[in-house]
């Protein structure tokens, strides 16, 4: 990992922080299920403000609804309703809803259950998508 990638968590974690402090927004959140597909929906109102979860593999993002501001290793950029982000494993992003929208995050899973599926998808800190990599490169097809 190089010093950019350094200083992005430590921002971004802190920003989490921040966030936390903040009056809760109520978010609905919707699972769907199909053939080795699971999709998770976010509904966020206007103004909210949130960071991603961090995927241990890659992902298809697709923002239905809405417009919002997202901040990533590569930077911020406006996303409108209907754009589709390819997603990389171990990346977290902050977005901020500048209209109410909805982000749809699309896995490849044959997992139903919940909280299983967090645990198969989801690394609940850098360190431990650090770990999770470290011990599972030759499976995941890396160097």
């Amino acid at each position: 990992m190089n010093e950019v990638d350094t200083i992005f968590r430590d921002r971004i974690m802190n920003l989490e922080d921040e966030i936390r402090k903040l009056p809760p927004v109520e978010a609905e959140l919707k699972h769907y299920f199909s053939r080795g597909v699971y999709a998770r929906a976010l509904y966020l109102p206007k103004g909210s403000v949130l960071t991603g979860k961090i995927h241990k593999y890659s992902q298809i993002n697709v923002l239905l609804k809405g417009k919002m501001a997202i901040a990533s290793i590569e930077g911020t950029k406006e996303v409108n309703a209907g754009d589709v982000i390819e997603s990389g494993p171990g990346v977290k992003r902050a977005g901020y809803a500048l209209e109410d929208s909805v982000w749809l995050t699309i896995s490849g899973t044959h997992e139903t259950d919940l909280e299983k599926l967090e645990d198969e998808l989801i690394s609940p800190s850098f360190e431990s998508y650090d770990k999770f990599l470290l011990e599972n490169k030759p499976c995941l097809g890396q160097p």
